[in-house]
């Protein structure tokens, strides 16, 4: 799930930054700018592989994360659920439940279970339709990536089960392409990026080149990429960890231990 992380990181400064123009291209340099760090796409994510490294109530986790890395840029749904004693979905189509899965397609080894367990992580807040299927069709991405399908193979997939069309081009898209939190208008164009890629790196830049909620657009091609390409390079990894706290890490690096990358 680093490749999630690391894409959430370095597009974190580059959220609905319309004045930042190198972030609608994939040639911006440096590729970690200064003032990148975790946000709560990152958050989220280690909160899902707690709960499935450790079990747990997933209500209870995503709140006791919230409330622990409280200045993480938490959409304004989320941090009133996350600070209030409601323990009932809100009714979310956001990209929230997508951002955070990647560790479902990872850890299961069964399709039919991880879009079970997608649908799970999602809808103890994100009960809509369209958050629920943002998430499974994530978290089935990385599972096909992992697993060793070919790219035809995750789009043909994903198209024919979620009914996403992943036909454009990003250059077809990009010019028009606007701040969008919804699932229906991030996972696309964010599996997308990973299909026009040649590596992991390609594949992050051209989800940040898109503008808008750049790092969410990372973090999900970033957790398909690093699926499918086998890992995160070496130099991204530790400048990716180098941003996190130990709990963080720790977290991780639990996570990869217990749930090897196969491809």
């Amino acid at each position: 799930m680093l490749g999630a992380i690391a894409g959430d990181i370095f597009g974190s400064v580059y959220e609905g930054k319309k004045s930042w123009q190198q972030s609608r291209t994939p040639h911006f340099s440096p590729l970690f700018h200064p003032r990148a760090r975790f946000t709560d796409d990152t958050v989220l994510t280690v909160a899902v592989a707690d709960g499935i490294l450790h079990g747990g109530d997933l209500v209870d986790l995503l709140k006791d994360y919230a409330r622990t890395y409280p200045g993480a840029g938490y959409g304004g749904t989320f941090r009133r659920w996350a600070e209030s004693e409601d323990r009932e979905p809100y009714s979310s189509w956001g990209n929230g439940a997508a951002m955070r899965v990647s560790p479902v397609g990872f850890a299961y080894d069964l399709m039919d279970e991880v879009l079970l367990r997608a649908r799970e992580t999602a809808e103890v807040t994100h009960n809509h339709p369209e958050g629920i299927r943002g998430a499974r069709a994530t978290a089935a991405a990385v599972y096909l990536a992992r697993t060793g399908s070919s790219k035809g193979e995750i789009r043909d997939y994903v198209e024919r089960k979620f009914g996403y069309d992943l036909g454009a081009r990003l250059d077809d898209i990009r010019p028009g392409y606007r701040f969008d939190v919804s699932c229906s208008g991030t996972v696309p164009p964010a599996i997308m990026a990973f299909l026009e890629s040649t590596d992991y790196e390609g594949a992050v830049r051209l989800a940040v080149s898109l503008g808008g909620d750049a790092d969410t657009l990372a973090c999900i091609a970033g957790g398909i990429a690093e699926a499918y390409y086998g890992g995160v390079p070496e130099h991204i990894r530790e400048q990716a960890m180098g941003r996190l706290d130990g709990h963080l890490r720790a977290m991780i690096e639990e996570f990869e231990a217990r749930f090897p990358r196969k491809r």
